[in-house]
């Protein structure tokens, strides 16, 4: 999750998934993917793909500080376990897509970013939906970098459960988390 400080509040950099994309097509989401055999830890890939997808390099000892730990619903077809980071962007950093796996890219402030989405026009998956909660209460990107220093980042795994044929996610100890 890459925050810049805007007049406004800080700012958190997603970029739309290529709709074409089998997994989350179409789907604005922070800048990450897949773990690679020579990145030497998640941190490592996290500013790679930050790099690959949105053309926004950080440099070597930039802090990418761990935010939180996601792994997808037992009940999803397609799942991940993943990690996600807080940083700064580098000053004047601008994204570029790939144009591959990321078609548009866009600054905003988180709680604009959830304005949006509930307009209809800006479509976000579960996970990212939380963290832009979460990133809402942040009053700058200080703010947000120290917080991620004293969270204890421990997994978070939704349940899907169906309710009068509804499926709600639910976030462990949330009513009926248990019993799914």
């Amino acid at each position: 999750m890459v925050l810049r400080d805007a007049p406004d509040g800080p700012e958190v950099l997603l970029v739309r998934r290529n709709p074409q994309q089998r997994f989350m097509g179409g789907a604005w989401v922070f800048p990450g993917g897949s773990l690679h055999a020579d990145d030497a830890d998640h941190a490592a890939a996290a500013a790679r793909e930050l790099e690959e997808e949105a053309g926004v390099a950080l440099p070597g000892d930039h802090p990418v500080v761990p935010w939180s730990r996601w792994i997808t619903p037992a009940e999803v077809v397609v799942r991940f376990d993943t990690w996600f980071y807080v940083t700064e962007a580098p000053p004047g950093a601008e994204a570029t897509v790939d144009g591959g796996e990321c078609v548009d890219a866009r600054w905003l402030r988180p709680a604009a970013a959830l304005e949006t989405h509930g307009r209809g026009e800006l479509m976000l998956v579960f996970p990212t939906i939380k963290h832009l909660e979460a990133l809402a209460q942040m009053g700058s990107v200080e703010e947000a970098l120290e917080k991620a220093r004293s969270r204890e980042v421990v997994p978070v795994q939704p349940r899907v459960v169906v309710r009068n044929g509804t499926a709600e996610v639910l976030l462990p100890g949330e009513p009926g988390y248990e019993r799914g």
